[in-house]
């Protein structure tokens, strides 16, 4: 039963289930019944649901069957109007197909006048839309347009500019069109391309002021040589008005700051042609008027419009190092010319020049730190140069000009704050090298005038020639001045000739020492102790050459003792001419002394041994002339020829020595009877003469006394008594002892203060002695071959040998 009652719900619920499925069928889009159907498949009562399907088809087709019966009547109805309206509507539809005939053969050129309206407004849609377009693409055409232009005239700043302008403000608003974006893509290849051309303009403007840095350098030179001239001129005449031109070259230098500071200058070439002028009363440019600056500007501006800035002043500052270097390298030549010297120095100012306008015309492109660094290197290496180069100079005349110019150079880096006392320095050292040639050139004028001189008093034949000779040379003389004329100075032409090159050196060396910053005192010691040099050295120096001259005979010796003594008075007077041009009183504390006093006496005193020197070698020349017979019997009647000769020349020469002062002639008087009384003596000695006879000592008696004779005459005033005979005492007294054979005297008072032979020298008598010893044997020996001796002969010979063994006693007791 509960079985039935399952089968049964189960049935019901099938039911429902397919009932549901129809409705859904019913109500469900055809296109989406698949699924509903599939449900029906997939169940097991397919059948039944088909048989329910079956059912529910009938009922409709029965409902439709009913609807149909109902309106019937209605549908016969319509039928019947819709035949009448078909007649109708063909007659509607041939109406309307001839009135479309009509309007479509009437439209026809309506339609062509439309189509071609159609086409004007879709023109003028394009034609407006194409202006639009243009005139946005127009300015950035036009921009690009200008920018080739500019780039293609090398106006790179503005260039750039440009190029900011078409990239930020009209490429922007085009950027959608295809050469806009060709533009783009260019812009960076352009801003190359203007970085690399404005460094090439850079690299020729660094290559165009190292060519012409000498040119700059000379101008600025000039301008500070004109400045230095307008300062002296002021200072000398404070009233007169040079004012003007200064202010006119104030305000040019002004106007050309402001003209080469200005980035947009159209001009790129480094150097302005100027043509040089040689009228001095033309303005010499401005050192800067010669020099472009715009390409640096352009290339700085570019550089920092570009981001670049500090690789452009690296490189700037790397490429004007090795300018400088190039430019402190001093050419091989350089101390040959002054020309080379100039040169060095204008192409140094001229980079400096350069760099300093570049520090004050542009912010941060070399700082002062750069400047002091570079200028330092160039300081040290300028330096060894002229170290180096001065040190070939031989000519005073360079070497004062070059001086000059560094004090030009010195002046001018001054001029643009450059320190340069260090040049100062050097000078000081160069003024020592300058005083060097100076001296050897006042050497070879000192030679000149002491070779060409004739060594004679100046005669003077006019008051016109004495005041001539007179202002040339300090000389007061009352007794000259009383004179007649003609008549002669006692020095010869070298005295003034020499005491006016002296003043001359001393001009010379004023010369080196202006512009050098110097006090009066430190220019005045500079003087006096280069003075000192030129009269110890150089002048003292070629006096004594003149004096060991073998050609100086005893005349000209005499002159120069003359010419030295007046020299030495005249001292004074050059101290008062130092004094003057200087303005040190001479009793300043730590004043050089002149030596001149000194070299004078000096040179007197080597002229006047040269002269007792000569007069020996006159001497001596007169006894090599000497034939004494020493085998002689007996003496001649008169002095030896050879010995007159010598004393006339004697008399003749000591007569020259009247303007000597007296001590000389005398010493020299002295001294050459001193050395003829020797060389007699040697003479009388010599070891070649070893027999003597007593008539050839009678002759040579004769001789000395010839000599005793001259000295007695007194050939030069001022001996006292016998003073001069005492040249001759040894002589005298040796032969008074063998003429008078006074050996018992001599013996007996050998060694007693009175004794009569006492300049007698025991060794001397020996020596002759022996001589006639050998004499007196040899006559023996002959006369008395086979025979004794004669009785006074053996006498005389034995008391030979006595005296002679006792003068070897006194010789031995003396040495013991």
């Amino acid at each position: 039963m509960e079985r039935g009652k399952m089968a049964e719900l189960e049935s019901l619920e099938t039911a429902a289930e397919h009932e549901r499925i129809l409705r859904e069928i019913e109500s469900t889009d055809t296109a989406c019944i698949g699924p509903t159907l599939r449900s029906v498949y997939d169940g097991e009562e397919h059948g039944r649901f088909m048989e329910k399907l079956e059912a529910r088809i009938r009922n409709h087709d029965r409902e439709i069957e009913k609807m149909c019966n109902f309106h019937y009547q209605g549908f016969v109805d319509s039928i019947t109007e819709l035949l009448k309206v078909r007649g109708e509507a063909q007659k509607l539809k041939h109406q309307v197909t001839d009135t479309n005939r009509k309007l479509q053969s009437e439209g026809k050129e309506l339609v062509v006048a439309m189509e071609e309206l159609k086409q004007c407004r879709l023109q003028q849609r394009n034609i407006s839309s194409t202006v639009d377009k243009l005139t946005l693409c127009l300015p950035v055409l036009e921009m690009y347009s200008k920018l080739r232009e500019q780039m293609k005239s090398k106006r790179h700043y503005p260039a750039l500019k440009t190029l900011e302008h078409l990239e930020h403000t009209y490429l922007p608003q085009v950027s959608h069109y295809r050469f806009c974006k060709i533009m783009v893509d260019n812009i960076p290849k352009l801003r190359e391309e203007i970085k690399d051309v404005s460094m090439s303009d850079l690299k020729d403007f660094l290559e165009s002021i190292r060519k012409h840095s000498d040119k700059i350098g000379e101008t600025a030179m000039k301008q500070a040589q004109q400045q230095r001239n307008l300062d002296n001129i002021v200072s000398q005449h404070p009233r007169i008005g040079g004012g003007k031109k200064y202010k006119k070259d104030v305000c040019a230098s002004s106007d050309l700051e402001v003209k080469n500071t200005s980035p947009m200058s159209e001009q790129d070439s480094g150097i302005l042609d100027v043509e040089d002028e040689d009228d001095d009363d033309e303005e010499v440019p401005g050192a800067q008027d010669l020099v472009d600056f715009s390409p640096v500007y352009r290339c700085l501006h570019i550089y920092s419009v570009l981001g670049a800035r500090e690789t452009f002043e690296n490189y700037y500052r790397k490429q004007r190092r090795k300018q400088a270097r190039l430019v402190l390298q001093p050419p091989s030549n350089m101390h040959e010319t002054l020309d080379g010297y100039r040169k060095y120095f204008n192409q140094i100012v001229g980079f400096f020049v350069v760099e300093d306008h570049i520090l004050h015309t542009t912010q941060g492109l070399v700082n002062r730190a750069y400047i002091d660094e570079l200028w330092e290197m160039a300081l040290s290496k300028t330096i060894a140069a002229l170290r180096t180069h001065s040190s070939y100079c031989s000519d005073p005349n360079l070497v004062l000009d070059l001086k000059n110019l560094i004090v030009l150079f010195a002046d001018t880096l001054q001029g643009y704050g450059f320190p340069v006392n260090q040049l100062f320095d050097m000078l000081l050292e160069i003024r020592d090298q300058y005083s060097e040639t100076l001296l050897k050139k006042w050497s070879g004028v000192f030679r000149n005038i002491l070779d060409s001189d004739n060594y004679s008093p100046i005669p003077v034949a006019n008051e016109e020639l004495y005041k001539k000779i007179i202002g040339q040379f300090p000389f007061q003389d009352p007794e000259l001045e009383k004179q007649p004329f003609p008549k002669k100075f006692p020095f010869s032409e070298f005295v003034p000739k020499v005491y006016n090159q002296i003043k001359e050196f001393i001009y010379a060396c004023l010369k080196f020492s202006e512009d050098l910053h110097l006090s009066s005192t430190e220019v005045d010691d500079m003087i006096r102790k280069s003075t000192n040099l030129l009269l110890t050295r150089m002048l003292s120096n070629c006096l004594q050459n003149v004096i060991k001259r073998r050609n100086t005979g005893l005349t000209e010796l005499v002159q120069i003792i003359i010419n030295t003594t007046h020299l030495e008075k005249s001292c004074k007077f050059l101290e008062e001419f130092i004094t003057n041009i200087t303005n040190v009183l001479p009793e300043t504390v730590h004043t050089t002394k002149l030596y001149g006093t000194t070299t004078f006496k000096d040179a007197r005193h080597a002229a006047e041994e040269e002269i007792y020197t000569n007069l020996n070698q006159k001497i001596d020349q007169f006894l090599q002339l000497a034939d004494y017979d020493w085998m002689a019997a007996e003496p001649g009647n008169k002095a030896s020829d050879y010995l007159v000769d010598l004393i006339a020349f004697l008399r003749s020469t000591f007569a020259v020595f009247t303007h000597l002062p007296g001590k000389v002639a005398q010493t020299a008087c002295m001294s050459a009877c001193k050395h003829l009384s020797t060389s007699l003596m040697q003479l009388l000695l010599e070891a070649e003469v070893r027999q003597l006879t007593l008539g050839a000592l009678q002759q040579f008696n004769l001789d000395v006394e010839e000599c005793e004779q001259f000295a007695r005459s007194g050939p030069v005033p001022g001996f006292q008594g016998d003073t001069l005979q005492l040249a001759f005492i040894d002589l005298r007294q040796l032969l008074d002892l063998f003429i008078q054979w006074d050996w018992s005297t001599y013996l007996a008072d050998y060694g007693q203060p009175t004794c009569r032979y006492l300049r007698v020298n025991p060794t001397t008598a020996l020596i002759l002695l022996e001589k006639i010893s050998r004499v007196m044997k040899d006559t023996s020996r002959k006369n008395n071959v086979f025979a004794q001796f004669r009785k006074n002969e053996r006498d005389k010979q034995k008391l030979i040998d006595t005296v002679a063994k006792q003068l070897r006693s006194l010789i031995n007791s003396h040495h013991l």
